[in-house]
């Protein structure tokens, strides 16, 4: 009788290969997990024989992922969750609350700070079984929509229609548009004859077009880290800034906000999660608040006409 190969593998060795990607070393995981540096080796000799693949690259260095170990960590991150998931809504049902639990956010800068602090403040207000955790991750690259492909956030802030679309397999939607407005030292008589402030976060497919036809935008000569850094040089007079509305919001009066009038560009801000998360009740219960936001708008920009998606 022909002997059968598992090839399944257990949550403790998904575990040890998060861990190790986390740490960068096999003894330095062996340390976080509480296991010998002989058990986490063997452990992952054992899911590369399963998978058929080398995950880690070894070296005196430590531990690196290799494309396929990286392909590994990440689904590994995202079955784990949803063991945590499938744990806290059982337990949750049978107490008739299965909206309970840890919620991993990631979100980038301004809408960190301006959108989901009221819609997490009403959140927990109605389901104070859950838990968020919020990080800030930048809008470049993969972005926080990368964070949900790799496991590390179940819900993440995104902005749609940029230079990098989401990962195929994540599910995306859209909540609001964003309109960009021209920002300039107060009571500057010609802002637009100033140096371009800018940042790397700020420009996306979504309004390189509108950049591209405008003449009177000139190539930054100063390049700052993140949206507050440039609200901080515009308001001390280096510079003017083309700004989403989200980054202007509770903007100090040193700083002017001057409408671009119709063709002003936007970005359209959304959210980015998995297929099983959707599903989720600690998922649907912020999207749904997501969803009913209001979202707060610089009193010196006219607000745009906002699209939104009201299925839950």
């Amino acid at each position: 009788m022909a002997r059968t190969i598992d090839s399944d593998l257990a949550p403790h060795e998904l575990r040890v290969l998060v861990a190790v990607a986390d740490t960068g070393a096999f003894s330095a995981a062996a340390e976080t997990l509480g296991l010998t540096q002989s058990a986490v080796s063997h452990s992952v000799r054992g899911s590369e024989r399963k998978i058929g693949a080398v995950l880690f690259e070894r070296g005196r260095s430590g531990a690196r992922p290799t494309p396929a170990g990286r392909r590994a960590v990440a689904h590994a991150r995202r079955v784990l969750r949803l063991l945590d998931v499938l744990t806290a809504e059982a337990r949750g049902a049978a107490r008739s609350d299965a909206t309970q639990g840890p919620l991993r956010i990631a979100a980038f800068r301004s809408a960190a700070l301006h959108l989901l602090p009221p819609v997490l403040e009403r959140l927990r207000a109605r389901h104070p079984g859950i838990e968020p955790r919020v990080r800030i991750v930048r809008e470049v690259g993969r972005g926080t929509a990368g964070e949900v492909a790799d496991g590390k956030a179940d819900l993440a802030i995104v902005t749609l229609g940029g230079s990098v679309a989401p990962e195929p397999g994540l599910v995306a939607s859209g909540l609001f548009e964003e309109p960009y407005a021209l920002v300039h030292a107060a009571g500057h008589v010609a802002p637009r004859s100033l140096p371009l402030v800018d940042w790397a976060e700020n420009c996306g497919s979504y309004t390189r077009d509108w950049w591209a036809a405008q003449d009177w935008i000139p190539e930054a000569t100063v390049v700052a880290e993140d949206d507050g850094a440039v609200l901080a040089l515009v308001s001390a007079g280096h510079g003017m800034a083309i700004m989403p509305a989200l980054s202007l919001v509770d903007a100090p009066d040193s700083v002017g906000i001057t409408d671009l009038g119709p063709a002003r560009p936007t970005r359209r801000v959304g959210y980015v999660t998995t297929p099983e998360l959707a599903g989720s009740a600690v998922v649907r219960a912020l999207v749904r608040e997501l969803r009913a936001a209001e979202v707060r708008r610089p009193v010196r920009l006219p607000a745009a006409p906002q699209s939104r998606d009201r299925r839950a």
